[in-house]
């Protein structure tokens, strides 16, 4: 079974920076991908961005050229590195990480990213 440990949420100006990250525990001897998902209040959650066991990205098109996703395999960590952040950022933010033989993700338990002046 896995834990995912998510931290790094907080206020941050628009333009400004904040980092992410999410540490995974458990049995995690066949992992797929890891990476995050953003909800507001009233919508549905959406990606982010993702990681595969192999170090391939994807980011959704909203955060693209702005958000970095990376993955410290020895750890079993994923950090998202959001840049040039806009008050749209706002939302709270999910690590998921899913594993090889399953479509169903395993999710953390949220960090609340607030971007406003």
């Amino acid at each position: 079974q896995v834990q995912l440990m998510e931290s790094g949420g907080g206020l941050v100006q628009p333009g400004g920076s904040l980092t992410l990250s999410c540490a995974a525990s458990g049995s995690l001897s066949s992992i797929f991908d890891m990476g995050w998902y953003r909800q507001t209040p009233g919508n549905q959650r959406e990606f982010v961005a993702s990681v595969t066991a192999g170090h391939r990205t994807n980011y959704a098109d909203a955060v693209k050229g702005r958000f970095a996703i990376s993955r410290i395999d020895a750890i079993n960590t994923v950090d998202l590195l959001m840049n040039s952040l806009k008050p749209e950022d706002s939302a709270v933010y999910y690590c998921y990480l899913r594993f090889i033989h399953l479509t169903q993700k395993s999710w953390g338990q949220g960090t609340q990213v607030t971007v406003s002046s």
